[in-house]
């Protein structure tokens, strides 16, 4: 006689906080990601603070070495936020990839994934816009949590027996009909944050449209067209979408003109603030000027030359008094950063300038909106704060600018440089009469004599620009006849000091490039 053993019944599982195979990990952690991520955002619009994202970021480019962010600038010119940014992306979606293989083998592990990256969004905002700064990253954290219960928790089954053929867990459609809910709701909180945002970019905009600035009581000279030699070298005066823009700040600070204020003090008689009103009202007057950044290479596009409107630095600096042993002009910006530079060059005649003007309009929000520093003979690290908030009178033993802790140059006067615009390198031009063109800058002292060499050659003086103001470049051109065969083509300047730049090449760092530009081209 043949018995069948009785089977046990088929029982189901606690449901495990765990997705089925088909649930794809990316796809989960995308979903828990950018629901947090997209709210958070929206949440900081709402208060007006800095997203988590943009929290991060900041902190990431404080921190990282010196050595990085010259890399970076090197590298990635004017385009370095942007690569910070596809930099962070490229990371989130591996954190993704990693909360999704936790979440269905290890939801704690999970759990433990989102909750820490939130600490670090909250600990980024620390200091930052007050105790608001916290919630943006606080919410985005709990949603999600939320959303990673809820597209990997599986449906409870009823009942004490399932069919055979039932897996535990998550189905495909199970997961994609919540992923698209979370989905949904995601874009809708991201859609009314960007409605917030953008109705408030508006406001700022119209409001700084709205602002007329004042007619200068000494205006700058007036430009012909003889300080242009053409030739394709870059236009005398950059427009203000064309002028090159390196700072710290992920996010362009969106300052609300009514609320800022500009505070005066430190080593000094009478602290001060100013509205922006009284800061007009202690008169404006409009200067050319060029601006370098130290990271410029030699020959390099990280220079732009433009028309500012502002009130003179000495005029605030009378105002207040400067105390005697205040050695040194410190500055801060709306959003952290800080430079300095010596109170001799505040007060030795050059026209260092409050501006709240560029190119015959309000300063560009890229470019320092309501208020910036511009200090002709400086590079900018040390003097051309933007989003201008403070100005503190120290000394130079006391106050260290952003920079100068991570290795570069307390001092930082613009040295002697010219560049090739006409040829560009790596190009072939025809045998016969050709021209040499580019631009030439001492800020502060002035060029006085341009020359161009081919390869071996004899130095050729070149033809400059009318000498508009020692602040500004000078464009400079010479003719050649150009002779078959690959050439290698040298600059050098010479300014109104009697010191012409030296022919070694250096690095950037610690306060400026040194060298001749050369570029090589083909002749057929």
């Amino acid at each position: 006689m043949t018995t069948t053993a009785e089977q046990p019944p088929l029982e189901v599982p606690d449901a495990p906080v765990r997705a089925h195979r088909s649930a794809r990990p990316l796809g989960i952690g995308l979903v828990v990601f950018a629901s947090g991520i997209v709210v958070g955002w929206s949440v900081a619009q709402f208060l007006g603070a800095t997203d988590p994202i943009g929290a991060v970021g900041s902190r990431v480019i404080d921190h990282v070495p010196a050595a990085v962010k010259d890399w970076a600038i090197r590298t990635f010119g004017t385009s370095d936020k942007v690569a910070l940014e596809v930099g962070i992306v490229v990371l989130l979606l591996l954190v993704s990839f990693g909360v999704g293989v936790a979440a269905r083998r290890r939801p704690p592990v999970a759990q433990g994934i989102v909750v820490a990256m939130g600490v670090v969004g909250m600990l980024s905002a620390k200091g930052t816009d007050g105790i608001g700064a916290y919630v943006p990253a606080l919410v985005g954290t709990v949603v999600s949590l939320l959303a990673l219960w809820f597209v990997t928790t599986p449906p409870v089954t009823r009942g004490r027996r399932s069919a055979p053929d039932l897996v535990p867990g998550l189905q495909r459609r199970d997961f994609m009909i919540r992923a698209s809910a979370v989905g949904a709701a995601t874009a809708t909180v991201g859609a009314i944050g960007y409605g917030v945002r953008s109705g408030r970019v508006t406001q700022l905009n119209e409001a700084a449209a709205k602002i007329s600035l004042p007619t200068p009581q000494s205006a700058a000279p007036v430009v012909g067209a003889d300080a242009a030699i053409g030739h394709g070298v870059e236009p005398f005066i950059t427009p203000n979408d064309s002028f090159y823009r390196i700072d710290t700040a992920l996010s362009v600070p969106r300052i609300d003109l009514a609320d800022w204020r500009l505070r005066i003090d430190g080593m000094v008689d009478h602290p001060l603030t100013l509205t922006f009103d009284q800061l007009l009202d202690l008169g404006v007057v409009e200067r050319i000027i060029t601006m370098c950044c130290v990271s410029n290479e030699v020959g390099g596009k990280l220079i732009g030359n433009a028309r500012w409107l502002g009130v003179p630095l000495t005029k605030v600096l009378e105002k207040v008094g400067v105390q005697r042993g205040a050695t040194q002009v410190a500055s801060e910006s709306d959003d952290g950063w800080t430079c300095g530079f010596p109170t001799s060059v505040a007060l030795d005649g050059r026209d260092a300038l409050i501006a709240v003007g560029m190119n015959g309009e309000p300063l560009p929000p890229e470019h320092g909106f309501p208020v910036r520093l511009v200090v002709p003979g400086l590079y900018g690290y040390v003097s051309s704060t933007k989003w201008l908030t403070r100005i503190n009178l120290t000394t130079m033993e006391d106050f260290e600018g952003y920079w100068i802790p991570r290795g570069w140059s307390q001092l930082g006067p613009v040295k002697t440089q010219s560049r090739i615009d006409v040829p560009r390198t790596g190009t072939s031009v025809s045998a016969g009469r050709q021209v040499i063109a580019g631009v030439a800058w001492a800020q502060h002292r002035g060029i006085s004599k341009v020359e161009a060499r081919v390869d071996d050659g004899d130095w050729m003086e070149a033809t400059l620009s009318t000498d508009v103001t020692d602040d500004a470049w000078r464009q400079w051109v010479v003719e050649w006849d150009a002779v078959p065969g690959d050439h290698k083509i040298y600059v050098r300047a010479t300014d109104s000091t009697g010191v012409t730049q030296p022919s070694e090449i250096s690095a950037p760092d610690p306060d400026g490039a040194t060298g001749w530009h050369s570029i090589r081209v083909s002749v057929s």
